[in-house]
């Protein structure tokens, strides 16, 4: 009876692996879905986050997590052979190493937050800029005149602009926070 219990363990824990490795594709598929959406008042903040995080990544690190758990069927068919346990013994610690990379250079992006977004927001249109402005409000990055406020219902004249603050310190807050939540999930699925 104590071979059952073991093989029960064994099962489940794989059965969680492979329910990382789904959450992990379909995280990967929705990032890209909502990169490719067009900015709203409440994506476009999200839009511009998700472009500076390694989307392809998740999809490559699911694929090896699928790689894993299928080296399960063969280890459960042959019982007597130790190869397929070792080859899935390996393939889990690949994952991990894989993962643990992809979190440590979501973590050092975090760092580097405001002069990467300085670079984003540059490259934005004065349409997706306006928006921004509206969800944090705000004007301009720095501050209103570095770089210079699109003209919009929160910065409707330099004078209401130089009251507000730059952006930079509402949007590195919900930068931050978001890639907190993505960093700890990725850590978390499969490590």
């Amino acid at each position: 009876m104590q071979a059952d219990k073991i093989l029960l363990s064994y099962v489940g824990a794989n059965f969680l692996f492979m329910a990382g490795g789904i959450m992990l594709l379909v995280g990967s598929l929705l990032f890209t879905q909502n990169m490719n959406s067009t900015p709203t008042l409440d994506s476009a903040p999200t839009i511009l986050l998700l472009k500076l995080v390694p989307e392809k990544v998740a999809l490559v690190n699911a694929i090896i997590v699928f790689a894993t758990c299928s080296l399960a069927l063969p280890s459960l068919i042959v019982r007597d052979s130790r190869l397929w346990l070792q080859l899935q013994g390996w393939l889990v610690i690949v994952s991990g190493v894989f993962t643990l990379v992809i979190g440590l250079i979501i973590w050092i992006e975090t760092l580097r937050t405001r002069a990467s977004l300085n670079t984003s927001w540059g490259q934005q249109t004065s349409a997706v800029q306006s928006l921004l402005q509206q969800r944090f409000d705000c004007c301009g990055y720095f501050n209103s005149t570095s770089p210079p406020f699109v003209t919009d219902a929160t910065c409707s004249t330099p004078l209401i602009a130089a009251e507000k603050q730059g952006c930079v310190g509402p949007f590195s807050g919900f930068v931050n926070s978001t890639l907190d939540a993505i960093f700890t999930g990725i850590f978390g699925i499969v490590d």
